[in-house]
């Protein structure tokens, strides 16, 4: 536990190879479970055997936001209060863990993210075509979410307060890698609040799992469905406001 509360790490997996078993052991000791989602891998994942290994599979491949939701969904099951998102590859730094929970586990924030961007190594690490392509989606995202000073919309490595879900319209939020624009979106429409930490890029050379072009028909329609997520997010706050209202009404009649 820290600062009183349980910490799980959500990893959504995808013919993740060899690496998961070193991003397991790399995790500080403070955490209290770890959520492996095989994301219909083929092969099939193997199975991690340490006992703070949750390990649930989908039979199909869904989709990294619907693996990191199964995720959610697994360690709050599990009595977690809070879960950060790590990937299966070792692309995020586990040295940034206890500053990337820090707003959330101290109620500052209902979402923590990561933000690669503002780091000094990011213009010497990032690769010239993603750190582009991540400032103009990330200027888009602010104009959908209205979070006017984010930074980095297509960061992974973050960190969200469980409780939190049951303000959000979970089944409309895109499943694959437009979820992180759809996710703050949705948090923005609730009013819940997003911190940003900075963290360390990190890049072994591997070839990005998102194609320019699928990239460039996909993310303009997935921002636009932005504004949509944020509407229901809004009236989902109204209705929940209201319900007890209501409730009092009846009764009183």
């Amino acid at each position: 536990m820290l600062q009183g509360q349980r910490v799980a790490v959500v990893i959504p997996a995808f013919n993740a190879g060899g690496r998961l078993k070193s991003v397991l052991l790399a995790v500080p000791s403070f955490v209290d479970e770890f959520v492996v989602v095989d994301d219909g891998s083929h092969p099939r994942a193997e199975a991690a055997t340490e006992a703070r290994v949750a390990w649930v599979r989908h039979d199909r491949n869904r989709g990294v936001g619907a693996a990191i939701l199964t995720g959610y969904a697994e360690a709050r099951r599990l009595g977690a209060d809070v879960a950060v998102v790590m990937a299966a590859d070792g692309q995020m730094d586990p040295a940034d863990l206890p500053a990337l929970l820090a707003p959330v586990l101290q109620r500052q924030a209902a979402y923590s993210k990561g933000d690669r961007l503002s780091h000094p190594d990011c213009p010497r690490v990032m690769p010239l075509t993603r750190f582009a392509g991540n400032c103009c989606l990330t200027w888009l995202t602010r104009r959908v979410t209205g979070l006017t000073g984010l930074m980095d919309s297509q960061c992974g490595y973050t960190a969200l307060r469980l409780d939190a879900l049951d303000r959000l319209p979970l089944e409309w939020l895109y499943p694959r890698y437009g979820f992180p624009n759809d996710l703050l979106a949705a948090l923005a429409g609730a009013g819940l609040p997003v911190a940003q930490v900075t963290v360390a890029p990190v890049y072994r050379g591997e070839p990005s799992g998102i194609r320019p072009a699928l990239a460039a028909i996909v993310y303009p329609l997935v921002l636009l469905r932005g504004f949509l997520v944020k509407g229901l997010a809004r009236r989902r706050i109204g209705t929940a406001a209201s319900g007890p209202t209501r409730a009092a009404a009846r009764a009183a009649g």
